[in-house]
């Protein structure tokens, strides 16, 4: 006796949710996204802040975006991830309906619903889609793990309270306690 396939979904069927149901898709599986509680919010938009007045200070080329915003990793119909924040540097890689391939720098703030999510699947699947920077931010732990993948470097694991250098940008550190006035 076989046993059941179990059902690959597509972005249709991600286009299909009801209104205000999000989910992102990876390798053809759905994970059902929570609604982020106000902290989660008051990271993201302090974060997504911080990067956007360092790329216009510095008069960059790279964008910063707050989720939700859809990214095609792999170009395909069976990978759609919304990460919390996204820096693309390849406006190539832009279109009208998100980014086309890896970001290089990608934040997720992690919820008590789902880190395995964030520490685990995503991880992977960051890291072999060519993300170049991948932060952890995990505001139960009061913590930040930070991959820095386009150099091969360990990882590196940060309280809120540390100034965190950005792998992607030289001069670029944050320092998550002063962003939210602990």
């Amino acid at each position: 006796m076989a046993l059941p396939q179990e059902k690959i979904y597509t972005l249709e069927d991600i286009y299909t949710l009801p209104d205000g149901e999000r989910a992102e898709l990876i390798d053809g599986r759905i994970y059902n996204m929570a609604p982020p509680n106000r902290i989660h919010q008051k990271i993201s938009w302090k974060l997504h802040q911080t990067i956007a007045n360092y790329i216009t200070s510095k008069q960059g080329n790279c964008e910063v975006y707050a989720a939700p915003f859809s990214v095609f990793l792999n170009k395909d119909d069976k990978n759609y991830v919304e990460p919390d924040i996204s820096v693309i540097c390849d406006k190539n890689k832009l279109d009208d309906k998100g980014c086309v391939g890896a970001p290089d720098w990608i934040i997720e703030i992690t919820s008590p619903s789902n880190p395995e999510t964030d520490y685990g699947i995503k991880l992977f699947k960051y890291r072999t889609a060519g993300v170049r920077e991948y932060w952890i931010v995990n505001p139960l732990k009061r913590a930040v793990i930070v991959y820095d993948f386009e150099h091969e470097k360990l990882t590196n694991l940060y309280s809120f309270e540390d100034t965190i250098p950005v792998c992607i940008y030289e001069d670029l550190n944050i320092c998550i306690a002063d962003l939210l006035e602990l």
